[in-house]
């Protein structure tokens, strides 16, 4: 990738007519990604009761496992929940250190048989289930959605548990897609891990991170802290966790889960397995 050449996120210019969706969203000034995010973010924050700690505190995991991987764009620049807090607003209830990064750079996945496998020095991760779609009417334009505050998993999620044979008891680290911090915790609730109104006992700094947290949550840094790659990096961390060489190793590794693109619409997920689990 090397957005560079052809324009960032959040940049307007170069826009020579306005048309579809946008043309409800930029006479009122919302441009950019946050700006569209976030209020289907504060309306489910509204909705159950989700504080702004837990959004920090997703942010302080990925910054913490990003000090532990060398790769990291973000290691050796660690984050406090002081630091979070004082950081500028980008559009409430966003932080600067709730959104992810813009970075060139690359990422590859090599994805081959079951027995092929095998011939390869590494041990491999087998795909387990991957499901792709949305729920009802999800696409609907001018933020219209009857389901507005949702991450794009409520029906998503249960197609991947039932193709992987596995649910979220089974699931022993999540490598979670965070455009937006507030996305994360929609996902991961859309998931099974909690329901809407347990968000705050949830998620915890002390629960996301590894080895020992009830859900360690993106151990190589994630979208915030490691890079960002469209997210082709949190599978790729996965299939790390999975193996055993991650910088920031779980102690349940033989169930990934990858959750990309929250609140984006279709939205798509990914369940990786050791060979115990086949």
């Amino acid at each position: 990738m090397a957005q560079g050449q052809y324009g960032r996120f959040g940049q307007a210019a170069g826009i020579h007519t306005v048309s579809g969706e946008r043309s409800y969203l930029m006479p009122y000034g919302v441009l950019a990604p946050p700006q569209r995010f976030a209020m289907r973010v504060q309306r489910y924050m509204h909705e159950h009761g989700v504080r702004q700690e837990a959004l920090r505190a997703i942010a302080l995991a990925s910054y913490h496992h990003a000090q532990a991987n060398p790769r990291a764009v973000m290691h050796g620049k660690p984050l406090d929940a002081g630091k979070y807090d004082a950081s500028r607003w980008i559009v409430e209830p966003f932080h600067l250190y709730d959104c992810c990064m813009e970075n060139d750079g690359a990422a590859a996945l090599l994805l081959v048989s079951a027995e092929r496998a095998h011939d390869f020095r590494r041990k491999p991760a087998y795909v387990l289930g991957a499901a792709f779609g949305s729920g009802h009417r999800a696409a609907a334009t001018a933020h219209n959605a009857p389901l507005y505050a949702t991450s794009s998993f409520d029906t998503v999620a249960s197609d991947l548990y039932r193709m992987a044979g596995a649910g979220p008891l089974d699931v022993g680290v999540v490598q979670a897609y965070e455009n937006f911090t507030g996305g994360v915790v929609m996902a991961l609730a859309e998931h099974g891990f909690f329901r809407p109104d347990e968000a705050n006992d949830f998620l915890t700094f002390d629960n996301l991170i590894a080895p020992t947290g009830r859900l360690p949550l993106n151990t190589s840094g994630g979208n915030l802290a490691e890079c960002y790659m469209h997210g082709l990096e949190l599978v790729l961390e996965a299939v790390r966790q999975v193996r055993g060489t991650s910088t920031s190793q779980v102690r349940r590794n033989d169930v990934a889960l990858v959750i990309g693109g929250p609140m984006v619409t279709p939205a798509s997920n990914l369940i990786l397995g050791s060979e115990a689990t086949l």
